[in-house]
Formats: structure tokens, sequence, C-alpha cells
């Protein structure tokens, strides 16, 4: 569906400005809008996962470990799929209000790609450096966005999530490929300049919000170097009418689960081109790893 065909759908939850400014700006933020009953429950399975990290040395396919990581002092950058390690978080992107506020962004018809809950773990969470996306895992159109929750409140100290308005506009969109060749999974410092980072816009917020943000968007985000560390909780939903390109890098047993609405009879393809990445047989690892210059052996 195009934007147009969107916002003459009646919406569900936000209002018809939210739903022109995410349109126009490439995101929006929902301060508060996630009860305490799913962000207590939530907090508690996050605990969960962090205790089972204790046992971890290695980072694997579930646990990216920052490199001090120890058993008796945890040091989380992601959990890959989060659905499928606990079930409060497959139940959160059906039942909440979630699925309900990005179905008037895609369309009613909402699709699930994958999940990951990123960490910065307090005093000196790594960043993460201005990039996309959509060349990570390209689709047929642009309706992907990513969703976060703010599991405990997050100021500019813990590191918030930060956006370039307008950066989804962008033609062509610039490379996340490194000068040699290389996939490095952000931009360069000379595109980074060319979009002004002094427009940047971060979203803090109290517990319980969400950032909204479209495939396309270029983002990033700060060291956490205070007490608190900052989990954001990321679910990436799409259309029903956008189809994946490549294989999913972080593919769970609900990938292309139908969350709202029904499955779409035929693919909308958008004709602006797409950066594709390199094939993850060869390397593809997570962004942590492939932004700090990790081999991809420490990576696995």
């Amino acid at each position: 569906m195009t934007p147009e065909q969107i916002l003459a759908i009646a919406p569900r939850v936000l209002t018809q400005a939210q739903r022109e400014a995410y349109f126009n700006d490439g995101y929006i933020l929902l301060p508060a809008i996630i009860g305490d009953e799913w962000v207590a429950r939530l907090r508690a399975a996050t605990e969960e996962l962090v205790e089972r990290s204790r046992k971890i040395s290695v980072s694997d396919r579930i646990f990216d470990l920052e490199p001090d990581h120890r058993p008796d002092a945890p040091r989380l950058r992601r959990v890959s799929n989060p659905v499928e390690q606990h079930p409060v978080f497959w139940e959160y992107v059906n039942k909440s209000v979630l699925p309900d506020a990005v179905a008037d962004l895609v369309g009613p018809d909402v699709k699930f790609h994958h999940s990951k809950l990123n960490f910065k773990w307090k005093q000196g969470g790594e960043e993460v450096k201005w990039h996309y996306d959509i060349s990570f895992w390209p689709h047929t159109n642009y309706s992907p966005l990513t969703v976060g929750t703010y599991i405990y409140d997050c100021g500019m100290e813990q590191g918030p999530l930060g956006v370039i308005p307008q950066s989804h506009r962008i033609e062509p969109m610039p490379t996340q490929y490194d000068a040699s060749g290389k996939w490095v999974g952000c931009l360069s410092e000379a595109d980074v300049a060319r979009l002004d980072t002094s427009r940047a816009v971060y979203l803090t917020g109290p517990a319980g919000s969400l950032t909204l943000h479209n495939c396309r968007t270029v983002h990033g985000s700060p060291r956490n170097d205070s007490d608190l560390g900052r989990p954001l909780l990321l679910y990436t939903l799409t259309s029903a009418d956008a189809f994946p390109y490549t294989g999913n890098p972080i593919k769970s047993c609900h990938d292309q689960a139908i969350l709202r609405g029904k499955p779409a009879a035929y693919a909308h393809h958008d004709p602006r081109p797409c950066l594709m990445p390199p094939d993850s047989s060869r390397g593809y690892t997570s962004i942590f790893s492939l932004q700090q210059e990790e081999s991809p052996a420490a990576a696995m």
C-alpha cells in the first residue's frame, strides 16, 4: 500500500497527525503508551535472559556478548530472537497495542519479520554508528519498520535511539560497504557529514515508550556511560504485501506470521532500488561486531 492509501483508512491507535509525521519525517515517538503490567512482564523476562547469559562465555546465535562479559558481571549487546527465548515476548507483539500502532503506518495487514533485544550496558555500552536497516534484510517495498520498546526510562545519559529526520527520503541511498567493497553495516564518514547530524533527534522517554522508524531512516545511538543500563526491545514488522528478497538473518519460527489482518495475495514492488547485503554464509554477523570490526569468528 502507498502512504496515501494507508492514510485514507481510519486509524486504530494513532492520530492522523502522528501518521502524517511518520511519513514526513521517517519516525515517531509514542511516550508511555505501553501499560505498567506489560512493562513489568517484559522486565522480568529480560532478567531471566540475563541470568541465562551468565553461563555463556562466547557469543553464539542467541547471545551477543561484550568482550568483557563475565559470569559474575554479565554484559550483553543483544539477545537474538527473544520471541523464541521467552513466551512473554511473542505474547507482547500479538496482544499489546504495538501491532495496532504499526497497522496505522503500514496498513491493516501486518506481518512479523524478526525481533531482537539490544542492550547498552551501564558504564560503557557501545555506540551504534549511523546506518539504515533495509539493506540488512531487503524487501520488495519500503513498508518495514522497527518498533523499539523502552523497558526502563531512557534519557540522554543512557544512549537513546537517535534519528535523522527525513533521511528516509534520500535518493540514492548511501552505501553501507566501505571503499574496498567490504560490508561494514554503517555509513561512511563522508556520507554522515552530508546528512548533517546536528539535525538528529534523540528519542528519550519513560518506560513503556515506543520508538517507530522506517527501514530507510538513518539512525544510531551514542555510548551509555551512565550507571543505568538500557535494554531496548525491537520488533521489525512489515505490511503483508512486503516480501523479503533474502534470507532472514535473525529468522525465527514466527517468520512471516500475520499479526493483524490477512496474508497478501500479491506483492507490492517499490520501483526504487535497494542495496543488498553480502551472502550471510560469508561472515554476515551482528551489527555490533560489524561496526566494532571484530572478526567473524569472534562474533559467532
